[in-house]
């Protein structure tokens, strides 16, 4: 089991941000975590990294019981975690080819010197990724888009067991969009794939690869499993609180206010 939930519950300045949350994922499968902005996803994010431990509940990431057994950085050494946050902490200088390959060592900037088989594993990514031809560009001149797939390519270069996309295709056009979201296809649908959680807000983002969905709503789980059901209009207009279709293209579920 790659993820084991039990009541988990986070107080934060005296309010709860999380309540009584119930999460299993099993490895090899892939899952979205959906739900608006304030729901808590970013706070659930920042637990199962150890970021932030809870305040009631049990919770196992990658068989490492919290409170049981030390965490942080052997952890999060086996998680992949691409974010918003974590954009904004590499040094503009850097070029995509050191990006990549500092994820070999959880660092932000290379600072060690790395094999020839890191340097052949960040060559093979940069081509897998489709970033190849900027590889020695600095950071600071890439487009969004561009950024994204040099941190999954980071991300990756460790081997992760776990691999978090925290909603990755925020400020991208509908091309860069689409783009990117055939790389996490790519990537998911790979023999050797690490499980994966799609955080987002956006359904029409989710790919058929991730066939199970939790829903986050003001801090607890108003519903999790199989995609195709949980993206029915009858649960989403739960969820919403108003009256939508769901239209089905491609595998990917797309809602509208009715």
């Amino acid at each position: 089991m790659v993820l084991n939930l039990k009541n988990v519950s986070l107080k934060r300045s005296g309010n709860w941000i999380l309540r009584d949350i119930n999460w299993n994922v099993n490895q090899g499968e892939h899952w979205v975590l959906f739900g608006l902005n304030g729901a808590g996803k970013t706070a659930l994010l920042n637990v199962l990294n150890a970021y932030e431990y809870p305040t009631k509940g049990n919770v196992t990431v990658l068989g490492k019981e919290f409170g049981k057994v030390p965490l942080a950085e052997n952890l999060r050494k086996k998680i992949g975690l691409v974010s918003a946050s974590l954009q904004q902490k590499f040094h503009p200088g850097d070029n995509a080819f050191e990006i990549i390959l500092s994820g070999a060592f959880a660092s932000i900037g290379l600072y060690e010197t790395p094999t020839d088989e890191m340097r052949d594993k960040a060559i093979s990514l940069l081509k897998e990724l489709g970033c190849f031809e900027y590889a020695n560009r600095n950071y600071e001149t890439l487009s969004q888009g561009e950024r994204q797939r040099v941190l999954i390519g980071r991300a990756l270069m460790a081997e992760p067991d776990l691999l978090i996309l925290d909603e990755p295709t925020n400020g991208l056009d509908f091309l860069a969009r689409e783009q990117l979201l055939e790389s996490v296809n790519r990537i998911a649908s790979a023999s050797n794939a690490p499980t994966i959680i799609y955080v987002t807000h956006h359904a029409e983002e989710i790919l058929p690869v991730f066939q199970n969905t939790l829903l986050l709503k003001k801090g607890k789980v108003f519903a999790s499993g199989r995609t195709t059901d949980i993206f029915s209009e009858r649960l989403m207009s739960e969820f919403f609180g108003i009256n939508v279709s769901v239209l089905w293209s491609q595998g990917r579920p797309i809602i509208m206010k009715n």
